[in-house]
């Protein structure tokens, strides 16, 4: 099998549980407080190497993120690409409210902080058809996505969270786009599921798109192939990494050889599981127990 990379960001997520999602000049006391091992990145590392999957992390972190690298190692990510500067590291502070609903305050730090030469550096260890996972919590984004084209691999992009940064980008460079509501409407203009696969397949007709749709299931269409997936029923806890997981799960079920339905059943399976588990990467769960 093509090796998989994962150049994504790391962060401390420090969740706070609370009634309702704070408001604007609110102040409100909070149930609990714990810290995770957190950001899109390490998370769909974690999510990849649970479902089965061998994976190379590549990203920053700061002098307080060894608990992260020690994270990634203990579930099976390869970590010799993964690079520590001097300084504060990404974190997020997040508010779960009683409903699992979330909000979240991301601060980039080192993930921020992604060179051209250092993307050099970790991309020469990879050839034509191995697979690049990328989201939008690192900087050198657009240098990252060119070079990777160079090189011929497959490039998987969730471009969140949406913002200019992913416009600066050349798109038509994607294999893949993992898509919520959100990010669909930001690159199409439209809220509705069918016209954002409309258009998407207008604008970048080579690229596959996975549209995820939270409890009104997901979406996968490419070369004029479109299939729906309802989502699993689950008491949800936590949302936060749940499109994460679905991330994970889907590669794997691609990867495999699996019909593009039967990956976002898989995908949704592991997806309903993690909702149903507080916290971002401690809930994800392993490929045994979504097949069970």
């Amino acid at each position: 099998m093509k090796k998989i990379l994962n150049f994504g960001s790391l962060n401390a997520d420090y969740v706070y549980t609370t009634d309702h999602i704070v408001r604007g000049g609110e102040t409100a006391a909070s149930h609990k407080m714990e810290i995770f091992a957190g950001g899109k990145g390490l998370n769909q590392s974690i999510a990849l190497s649970r479902a089965g999957l061998s994976v190379y992390h590549a990203g920053l972190i700061g002098d307080d993120g060894d608990f992260l690298l020690s994270t990634l190692a203990e579930n099976g990510v390869d970590t010799r690409f993964v690079g520590k500067i001097p300084g504060r590291g990404g974190h997020t502070v997040i508010q779960v409210d009683k409903n699992a609903q979330n909000a979240i305050l991301l601060f980039g730090g080192s993930n921020r902080a992604v060179t051209p030469e250092y993307a050099d550096e970790v991309l020469s260890h990879f050839e034509k058809g191995d697979l690049l996972l990328l989201q939008n919590e690192i900087s050198a984004l657009p240098y990252i996505i060119d070079r990777a084209f160079e090189l011929g691999l497959l490039i998987w992009l969730n471009p969140s969270p949406m913002d200019s940064g992913v416009l600066a980008c050349d798109l038509q460079k994607i294999s893949g786009f993992f898509l919520n509501e959100i990010e669909g409407a930001e690159l199409t203009g439209s809220n509705d599921p069918q016209i954002i696969l409309d258009r998407m397949a207008e604008i970048y007709p080579t690229a596959a798109v996975v549209l995820t749709l939270g409890e009104n299931g997901a979406w996968y269409a490419k070369d004029g192939t479109r299939v729906f997936c309802p989502a699993e029923k689950a008491d949800a806890v936590d949302t936060t990494a749940a499109g994460d997981t679905f991330t994970g799960y889907f590669l794997r079920g691609t990867l495999e050889g699996l019909s593009p339905d039967a990956a976002l059943s898989l995908a949704a399976k592991a997806a309903a599981i993690t909702v149903s588990r507080p916290g971002a990467s401690p809930s994800i769960p392993k490929y045994d127990e979504v097949v069970r």
